[in-house]
């Protein structure tokens, strides 16, 4: 057990190591990434409110993130309530059909979507990268909902069809308030999988690069690295802040339903 324990956290320095060294560097006087530390300054910070390239590449991201968590998160709520609440021809190869992107490297699925979008005409841009997230971002909204509405007391809608309900104003009064926590954390997890996502972003942004791709661009410049730090620094701070508001609201949907918590999301 001692050793289990010793890997654990070994593994855990190995893996979060790399982050804790951004804000060192985000902060320091220099443009060389090395020790020792020259000085303290926000300069580089600063500077991110200076470069116009990075603000369109920011809008661009924020753009696509927030269009691909409503889409993915709306295409999971419906997926999800079909596996959950009926019984169809081939219910388990069309489920499992959905969920393969979670396994499929990023890097096949991005050269078959540029071919395929070639083939019908399409030219890479916002629009064919919202689509490559939402295919992407699809199974992991499904996976939260699934949650959600296993959760969830069946016998409520079937109380609300008894008293005169439609189907569509029961799922409208009854199920989307029971499972909003599961909504709103598919949101906030998608919102996230898709501003830091680069690889579907390289190959289908076109002209109209993502904020990844416009970082992996500056890499090139080593006097541009303490800037990519300082941007670094912030997105990895909003990403935590997201990643604990979408874990608080599926442990407050866990809590609504009565049950008890077992873990994360996945």
């Amino acid at each position: 057990m001692k050793g289990l324990r010793i890997y654990a956290v070994a593994y855990l320095v190995f893996l979060y190591a790399p982050i804790v060294l951004l804000p060192l560097f985000a902060f320091n006087d220099g443009t060389i990434i090395a020790f020792p530390l020259q000085g303290f300054t926000f300069d580089w910070f600063i500077e991110l409110t200076r470069t116009e390239a990075l603000h369109d590449a920011t809008v661009n991201s924020i753009f696509i993130a927030v269009t691909t968590a409503i889409l993915a998160t709306c295409f999971g709520l419906f997926a999800a309530r079909a596996g959950n609440r009926h019984v169809f021809p081939a219910k388990g190869g069309i489920l499992g059909f959905i969920m393969l992107p979670l396994v499929l490297p990023e890097i096949i699925v991005a050269v078959s979507l540029l071919v395929a979008m070639l083939q019908i005409g399409l030219t890479p841009s916002i629009w064919t990268v919202i689509a490559g997230h939402v295919l992407i971002c699809t199974p992991f909204a499904i996976a939260i909902l699934n949650g959600s509405f296993a959760n969830m007391d069946q016998s409520l809608e079937e109380a609300a069809v008894d008293l005169g309900e439609t189907p569509l104003s029961t799922f409208r009064l009854v199920t989307l308030p029971l499972v909003m926590p599961g909504i709103i954390a598919s949101l906030l997890i998608c919102f996230t999988i898709s501003l830091d996502e680069f690889i579907i972003a390289f190959f289908l942004s076109g002209n109209e690069p993502t904020l990844p791709v416009y970082l992996w661009g500056q890499m090139r410049f080593p006097g541009r690295l303490p800037v990519i730090m300082a941007l670094g620094t912030i997105l990895v701070v909003l990403s935590i802040m997201l990643l604990i508001t979408a874990e608080y609201f599926r442990r407050r949907g866990l809590r609504r339903a009565g049950l008890r918590d077992t873990g994360g999301f996945l």
